[in-house]
């Protein structure tokens, strides 16, 4: 031992001029010598790798190290003869594997297959199993944060990859947890629970197949409370994203021991053991819809709800653990909320049947008290701490799901009223405020998510609160408010003033969220659009004074909101934006929300003669982040005015806009901003809709805890968040996302819906306006043939002018049909139009006229020859039927010729039985009587069915001839078709005969 570490000694001033690399275990010899004392040869392996740096080094000898001697007391470990000698090396090595580096490596390469015949033999040494588990725990875990190492590896990790493929490993530290010592059960606690951090699925799968693995990890819940909670620790990894493992647990009984441990550590007021239970209940919740039936229907959700109730004074003591525990049980409401994956709101009975149960036990009023000003105030609660800011938007969007698709739950909420008198308000007018005054994105998002699912399929809540826009005193409308004055306005009135407050740039973020929540109001609601349309926005200082309308406020705000050319200029540089760029893209997306479905709007907004030039500049926007939304947004508008456009004859009809935009921007670069719109990340990022929340771990819990506010918005939310924040300055104000997933679904159907449309405007010119004759009187002094000749020209000159528009209407028609997604070609001549325009059109004209018609006559073609077809198939099958009535009356016709045999055979045998004079006693004469009465009888039985063979053979006839006739009108070939028939009357000729 003592030459051993000697070699192993460092140079140190110069006493060794070498270094032993690492030992290859493969090459050692060991001796036993006659007294029984392990001898270990070493050899020493200059430039070949051991197993510790095949498995966790290069190759290079200058960055090996040593193993700190684990090789050496694993070969006293394992050979050792006295008890205290092994359990001492044992200890040691514990204590060099988890304060070296180089020792953890090594152990990792060479111990795992002795601490495992530790286990499996030596299970009555329980200070051997003790040690083993303890140095087992050292190796796959780490004490100090986790870095990646100079040489690309982390030890523990690695190490625990070994272990966990190891055969039986993870099974014998299951069969473990049967030892009734106390820390043998709490050392495999932590080392499966460290398993499990790196390699999860495996570790899943392995205790999923062990008989009784789950049920042994179960049984921990119910002992002593350090190991109780290692255990829940242990469960909350072992259940994530593991359904088979979920309703294991939940059957042994989780539930039930989950909520008592929550009550005996003080529900939400307790510590961290608190929000590990929630944790493993929201594990075995999320996206699994039996665990929520489950619970619902044996424990009920009275319980989750008590967690959200506040006390009065309460919002004092609001620690920064109590509100990561309102948070997880938040999450867990969530959860109950939102089904599975891909649930439509309303679609899934397990998600209204737990909203119905939570809206019967008050979920709503709970989270009133957490968001709004109320019984308990929520300005106190802000003033508590950062993680507050996640509480109150998880509870918002707790309250949207609630009543998003359930008629009870929005009745509820539109009628709710909070505070006490003399302050007390509607609870919508409350969670409007919110939107409107934060100053923090994610809340301002929750609380717009809130009306979004509140007027989701809700016509009569939109028109309750459409109902409450008012016109604005005039002093209201410019900005000369107070607070006091918000609780004496409607709801309407209040975000009508946010809208169009000052000139739509000192108050950004007011007329951003106010806007999103008008377009909430009217979406898919055609009465409260045309209501809006007509109410004025404030009363007029004088009788004279016109009353102004919300459509041209918008418009002229849209226009104010412009950026200017510095403004450009600043942008392009890289200098800081003003915030007001953002604006256009909600106001745009409001009047696009506001123009579907609903003509009169769309005539509202064309009547100004500046507002169509202006929205066709609009879609050719650039210079700012939020330009290509607004240039996408503007071309949607002009769709939407082409295909609701009332007007079908007049200066502003669909033609004369389809026209403008084919001048002034050109039919391909007009849907090329469609697409680009499609292509940037807010738009892509909410084309996928998933309203689970991420889950909330420790680490997550610690970032909500800092205070950001994405660490409770769902996966898909938080990406467009991300987005959003990723293309705007740190400085600039915030305001709402643009899109959803259902806004993002109506632009891809509205895009063909243009195209087909423009396509019709010009197939179909519309019919020009009569003009006035000028030139066309002859000319004082003009000769006769003078005035023909000028007449002439004239005609030729208009005739050609005319036929250059149809040619042109009909090339742009073809390169839409053609190109599909507008993409003319590139080349062009001096007068705008493509180089090959002036041969396409007849031809393609005259080629699509012909095949208009051959079309139509294949079509009259085939209709006709499938009418001919099924009324062969009908003839054909009455023959079928004809065929079988006659192959009946065959057979009939054979049974009787063979009961007519039968007869004549009985009557030769009296013939001969009389011949014979064996009849005893009968005379000649009695024989002849009944021999002629045996005649008769038959006769008279085979004339009554050969007349009825003979009626049934004479309509059977009658019927053929029909056929016959009408088969010969057809064109059929009966003789053809009666082949069958003529062979069976064959076959019947012959046994006749």
């Amino acid at each position: 031992m003592r030459l051993l570490n000697q070699l192993r000694q460092e140079d140190d001033g110069g006493k060794m001029a070498f270094r032993i690399g690492p030992l290859n275990l493969n090459a050692v010899a060991q001796v036993k010598c006659t007294a029984g004392v392990l001898v270990l040869g070493i050899v020493l392996s200059l430039g070949v790798l051991g197993v510790g740096g095949l498995v966790f080094g290069s190759g290079d000898r200058s960055s090996r190290q040593d193993d700190s001697g684990v090789e050496r007391l694993l070969e006293r470990i394992q050979h050792g003869v006295l008890a205290d000698d092994r359990r001492a090396a044992m200890s040691e090595l514990q204590i060099v594997v988890a304060e070296d580096r180089a020792a953890k490596m090594a152990f990792g390469s060479m111990g795992f297959p002795i601490i495992m015949s530790i286990f499996r033999d030596e299970r009555e040494d329980i200070y051997m199993i003790r040690g083993a588990l303890e140095t087992l725990l050292a190796s796959v875990t780490s004490e100090g944060p986790v870095n990646e190492e100079q040489h690309g590896v982390v030890p523990h990790v690695v190490n625990t990859e070994v272990f966990a493929t190891e055969d039986g490993s993870v099974g014998m530290l299951l069969s473990l947890l049967d030892e009734g010592d106390f820390y043998v059960r709490y050392y495999t606690l932590q080392i499966l629970t460290a398993l499990l951090t790196h390699c999860a699925g495996r570790l899943q799968e392995v205790i999923l197949s062990t008989p009784h693995g789950i049920t042994r990890l179960m049984d921990m819940m119910q002992e002593r409370e350090v190991i109780r909670n290692e255990a829940l620790l242990l469960l909350t990894y072992l259940t994530r994203a593991a359904e088979e493992i979920q309703k294991i647990v939940v059957f042994e009984g989780a539930f039930e021991r989950l909520f008592a441990i929550i009550a005996e550590e003080g529900g939400s007021e307790g510590g961290i053991i608190v929000q590990d239970c929630l944790e493993l209940l929201n594990n075995l919740l999320r996206n699994n819809s039996s665990n929520q039936i489950f619970l619902r229907e044996t424990y009920g959700l009275q319980q989750i709800v008590l967690l959200l109730r506040l006390r009065k004074g309460s919002a004092d003591g609001f620690t920064e653990q109590k509100s990561v525990n309102m948070l997880c049980a938040l999450e867990t409401v969530a959860l109950l909320l939102a089904g599975s994956t891909n649930t439509v709101p309303g679609k899934d009975p397990n998600v209204v049947a737990n909203q119905t149960v939570l809206g019967q036990n008050k979920l709503l009023d709970t989270l009133l008290s957490l968001c709004v000003e109320g019984r308990v105030s929520a300005v106190a609660i802000r003033c508590s701490g950062t993680v507050v800011v996640s509480l109150l938007l998880q509870a918002l969007r707790c309250i949207g799901d609630l009543v998003v698709a359930h008629p009870k739950n929005r009745e509820l909420l539109g009628s709710k009223i909070v505070g006490e008198e003399p302050d007390s308000e509607p609870a919508l007018h409350c969670i409007l405020r919110v939107l409107l005054r934060t100053s923090n994105l994610n809340e301002c998002i929750a609380a717009d998510y809130v009306f979004k699912c509140f007027c989701e399929g809700n016509p009569e809540g939109q028109t309750m609160l459409a109902s409450t826009i008012t016109p604005l005193p005039h002093s209201s409308s410019r900005g000369n408010w107070s607070s006091e004055d918000d609780r004496n306005i409607s709801f309407g009135s209040m975000l009508v003033r946010a809208l169009i407050s000052s000139d739509g740039r000192n108050d950004l973020e007011a007329s951003c969220r106010a806007a999103s929540v008008l377009a909430h109001i009217l979406k898919d609601n055609v009465p409260c659009k045309e209501r809006v349309l007509r109410i004025p926005l404030e009363i007029p200082s004088s009788a004279l004074a016109p009353a102004e309308l919300l459509m041209p406020r918008c418009m002229r705000y849209l226009a104010a909101a412009a950026p200017s050319s510095a403004d450009k200029l600043r942008n392009t540089n890289g200098a800081s934006q003003d915030g007001s760029i953002w604006l256009q893209p909600v106001l745009l997306r409001l009047l696009v929300t506001w123009l579907t479905d609903c003509p009169p709007a769309v005539a509202a907004l064309l009547e100004p003669a500046a507002h169509l030039p202006f929205l066709v500049e609009l879609s050719s926007s650039s210079g700012s982040p939020a330009s290509v939304h607004v240039a996408g947004l503007a071309a949607v508008l002009l769709g939407e005015c082409i295909i609701y456009n009332p007007t079908k004859q007049g200066p502003k009809d669909a033609a004369v806009i389809v026209d403008v935009i084919n001048e002034r921007i050109g039919l391909t670069a007009y849907f090329s901003k469609w697409e680009e719109m499609q292509r940037t990340g807010l738009f892509t990022s909410a084309a996928t809709s998933s309203r689970l929340p991420k889950p909330l771990t420790r680490s997550t819990a610690a970032a909500a805890a800092a205070g950001d506010g994405l660490a409770t918005i769902a996966p898909d939310r938080q990406q467009q968040l991300s987005s959003f924040q990723e293309s705007t300055n740190e400085g600039e104000p915030a305001v709402t996302t643009f899109y959803d997933s259902e806004f993002v679904a109506f632009i891809r159907r509205l895009e063909p819906v243009v195209r087909e449309q423009i396509v019709e405007v010009f197939a179909h010119p519309r019919s020009r306006a009569s003009v006035e004759l000028i030139g066309f009187e002859p000319k004082e002094g003009e000769k006769e043939s003078d005035y023909i000749l000028r007449l002439r020209t004239m005609l030729q000159n208009q005739a050609q002018e005319m036929q250059d528009l149809v040619d042109r209407n009909a090339a742009l028609a073809e390169d839409l049909l053609v190109n599909g997604r507008g993409k003319d070609d590139t080349s062009a001549s001096e007068d705008g139009l493509p180089s090959n325009q002036a041969k396409r059109p007849q031809v393609y004209l005259a080629s699509k006229a012909e095949t208009d018609s051959l079309r139509q006559r294949l079509e009259a073609l085939m209709s006709e020859r499938e009418g001919l077809l099924s009324e062969i198939q009908h003839h054909k099958s009455l023959v079928s039927k004809v065929t079988s009535d006659l192959q009946g009356l065959s057979e009939a016709y054979n049974s009787l010729e063979q009961n007519n045999e039968r007869l004549e055979k009985e009557v030769d045998d009296l013939r001969k039985i009389v011949a014979s004079g064996s009849t005893g006693s009968s005379t000649p004469e009695q024989l002849a009587a009944a021999r002629e009465q045996g005649r008769e009888e038959a006769l008279k039985e085979s004339e009554g069915e050969m007349d009825d063979l003979l009626e049934l053979l004479g309509q059977e006839e009658s019927k053929v001839e029909k056929l016959r006739a009408r088969l010969e009108e057809l064109g059929e070939d009966v003789d053809a078709l009666l082949e069958g028939v003529g062979e069976a009357k064959g076959d019947l000729d012959g046994d006749k005969d």
